[in-house]
């Protein structure tokens, strides 16, 4: 979604378009995946009166309109990344903490059974596995 359209989309909801929710837009496609403190940290270089609390909601907005979307890949805060990408799933290094994605079909033979067997669906877009790298894996 081109950058400009953030604003069509704030008016057609009937919201104003602020600097804050521009700059936390521009640091999610930035980071490609961020915590809101990655997000905050981003936005301080430029603005750094924008405080955490305005990261987080503008944050809950923007995936409420669908600009950004959220996984969670450890036990703390969410991970943003833009939506509207390619669909993919997560594979998150113990050892090094990279984030890496994946196409997830590699997951189609787990999803078609699970379909197949319990009706349930997996929302793939919300899959991430943990493990180690090909480097943190690698034999010493």
């Amino acid at each position: 979604m081109p950058e400009t359209s953030l604003a069509k989309v704030l008016r057609a909801r009937g919201l104003r378009m602020t600097p804050q929710r521009q700059l936390v837009l521009d640091a999610v496609r930035q980071l490609g995946h961020g915590t809101p403190e990655q997000v905050h940290a981003v936005v301080q270089q430029t603005a750094d009166s924008v405080n955490i609390t305005t990261i987080y909601r503008s944050l809950e907005l923007l995936e409420e309109l669908g600009l950004v979307t959220h996984t969670h890949l450890s036990h703390g805060a969410p991970t943003y990344h833009p939506a509207g990408g390619h669909p993919h799933i997560h594979l998150v290094c113990r050892g090094c903490g990279t984030v890496e994605e994946e196409d997830p079909a590699v997951l189609r033979p787990v999803t078609e059974q699970l379909a197949a067997q319990r009706g349930f669906l997996v929302d793939v877009s919300h899959v991430s596995l943990f493990g180690l790298c090909a480097s943190c894996g690698a034999p010493a």
